[in-house]
Parts: C-alpha cells; structure tokens; sequence
C-alpha cells in the first residue's frame, strides 16, 4: 500500500470518528423559539372641510376594532405640520371618532409629521406584532447523514412553525394577557354549599332517551 493511500484511509477514519466539523446543533428548544415582528396597521384620512365623511368613519370604527383585538398600546394620529385649519380640525375629529367607538381617551396620541403639504392626509394607526414563521424548506434540504448522534439543522422547525401559524395573537409570546378577577361572591357560594355537607357541582341533565340520535339528525 502507498503512503498516499495511508493517508487517505487514516483520513477517513478519522472524519468517521469525529462526525461533521463545527459544533454540534442545538437543541429545539434553544434553535427555534417563538418570535415576534413588528409591523404597523394605518389608515389614511383625507381632510374635508366638512368633517369626516361616512366611509372615514366606518374605517375608523374597523380600527378601533382591530386596535382592541390586537391589545396595542396606543393609537397615533399624526397630522401633517403646518397648521393647516382644516387639517387640524379633522385630526382631532379623528381622535373624537375613536373615542366614540370604544378607545379610551388616554390611548390616543395627537402628533405632527413632516408632509409634503399642509393639507396632506391624517394618519391614524398602532403597532402591530407579526409571529415569525421560520422557513423549515431551507433546513430540510440541508438534512443529511451524521454519525455524530446529533439532532439535526432541521429539528424543531416544523413545531415551531406550526404554533406560530396557529397563535391567534402575537402578543401572547411576549407575554399572556392579562387575566380577569376572579369571581369573588361564587367562590364564597360554592365554599358555604361545601361546609353545608351539599353538592357543590352543578345538577347534571338526565339523559332523554334518543336524545344523542335526534342531535346527530
């Protein structure tokens, strides 16, 4: 045997032994984690003399719609610098808009932004959070043969992409909402019904003879 192919056996061998250089992957729970990407939802308003129109409105109350579902901090209405009157005029009719459809009044902000005009259109809108989806079709195709007894590249992707696909709510990674107080007179009913030496669950339905029948009919 050449000393040539010593050396390529002895490499061989030794590529074997020691597995893919680098460091090993990481675990799922430390590679891939729910994350978060900010965004912005806005409306441009235009300003009339005569105030908001009925489709300004119907547009204002879908955000503020949109703003309590989403559970954002603020909503900004920005008119265009200048002190144009009629500008002015429909920026705060905005924030009164607003208020009127369920927004409380300390979470609306009246600001100024730079416009190419004096009467350039009102913006009015929040912060928005986006769950990132992370591409799993890039790690697959990097999944390969390693006798290093490693997770792969790709491990966890596919958990990770389908609970950000299905959260409702993206600020629910960030933090939980927040949680409503607890029913205070029905806990002490139901501690009372308990000492009494009574049932504290609630009275079950009797079962009507082809009941389930009919409901699947």
């Amino acid at each position: 045997m050449t000393r040539l192919a010593v050396i390529a056996l002895s490499a061989l061998f030794s590529a074997c032994a020691t597995g893919p250089s680098g460091p090993p992957p990481l675990n799922a729970a430390s590679r891939y984690v729910l994350q978060v990407e900010p965004g912005i939802d806005r409306i441009a308003l235009a300003a009339h003399e005569d105030g908001l129109s009925g489709a300004q409105k119907a547009a204002l109350a879908d955000l503020a719609a949109r703003f309590v579902q989403a559970r954002a901090d603020v909503i900004r209405i920005e008119a265009p610098a200048g002190e144009d009157p009629v500008a002015v005029q429909v920026a705060w009719n905005t924030r009164d808009a607003l208020a009127s459809f369920g927004v409380p009044a300390e979470r609306l902000q009246v600001v100024s932004y730079n416009a190419p005009a004096p009467r350039a259109p009102i913006l009015a809108g929040f912060e928005t959070l986006r769950a990132s989806i992370p591409n799993c079709a890039v790690t697959q195709s990097a999944m390969g043969s390693n006798f290093s007894n490693q997770p792969s590249s790709a491990f966890g992707c596919s958990v990770t992409a389908n609970l950000a696909a299905q959260i409702a709510n993206p600020r629910d990674i960030v933090a939980p909402a927040a949680l409503a107080a607890a029913d205070t007179a029905r806990r002490g009913k139901v501690f009372d019904t308990y000492r009494d030496g009574a049932l504290t669950s609630a009275p079950q339905e009797p079962l009507i003879q082809g009941q389930i029948a009919r409901a699947v009919d």
